[in-house]
């Protein structure tokens, strides 16, 4: 009898072992499958950081504004950082796999620059102001860090959307009444990091990088399209902030 009181209690220790590591582990799978069918809502503080520079042109160029000490002396330019408020949505498939989207606007000035130019260049367009539409694909990285950090990668389209931008000053004395860059699709690829806090609250980290040209044309006063110059912008897009998840 008492060795099979001490069985019947070693069975049941192990029963009651199992069933605990059962509603564990069915504790952490319920965890994460929270996230499924789940929106997420990010305010960001977003550097971008554009490139700038002049890949092609057109050879029509009466004003001469790629001629030495001009504004596109060997059509080199620069486009200034700039820091923006954004948002972002999320939904959740799955705990691993979501869909993002982003809404900002950046604004920016292109400068000329060049060795027969002043130092820091010559400005060339002025307030060009972008709405950068993106939407990602993402696959989060679950169990992969502890405490429930969940690093991520994505890749997605985006239009660039210039709603405004302006001849420079020194542009205008050369004769120049207006630009136009063209609003234009292109890729992205992403990585980033969530790291909850409690209470739905995560703090985020993102890194986009941007592919996408956009081309500025020159014109007159009668209208007349002086010169065309395709710039590749490809911008690294750096936020940092606060997200939250219902």
């Amino acid at each position: 009898m008492i060795k099979n009181t001490g069985r019947t209690l070693a069975t049941t220790a192990a029963m009651g072992a199992a069933l605990a590591a059962t509603v564990a582990i069915s504790g952490t799978a319920h965890a994460q499958d929270a996230y499924a069918g789940h929106w997420q809502f990010k305010v960001l503080a977003t550097a971008v950081m554009p490139s700038g520079s002049v890949v092609t042109s057109s050879v029509v160029d009466p004003l001469g504004l790629t001629a030495n000490g001009k504004v596109l002396n060997g059509l080199a330019t620069t486009a200034n950082d700039n820091v923006t408020p954004t948002i972002a949505v999320e939904y959740f498939f799955k705990p691993s796999i979501s869909v993002e989207t982003i809404a900002g606007i950046t604004a920016h000035h292109v400068t000329g620059t060049g060795t027969n130019l002043p130092a820091g260049g010559v400005g060339v367009v002025d307030h060009l102001q972008i709405i950068p539409f993106t939407v990602t694909a993402k696959y989060h990285l679950v169990g992969l860090l502890p405490a429930g950090i969940k690093p991520y990668i994505g890749v997605g389209p985006t239009l660039f959307a210039v709603i405004n931008d302006r001849p420079s000053a020194t542009v205008q004395s050369l004769g120049v009444t207006r630009t136009k860059l063209t609003s234009n699709f292109g890729g992205v690829i992403q990585a980033g990091l969530d790291v909850p806090v409690g209470h739905g609250y995560s703090l985020a980290l993102d890194a986009k990088k941007y592919f996408v040209d956009t081309t500025a044309h020159f014109h007159t006063a009668s209208g007349a399209d002086v010169l065309d110059a395709k710039v590749r912008l490809n911008p690294w897009v750096v936020s940092a902030g606060v997200a939250y998840r219902f």
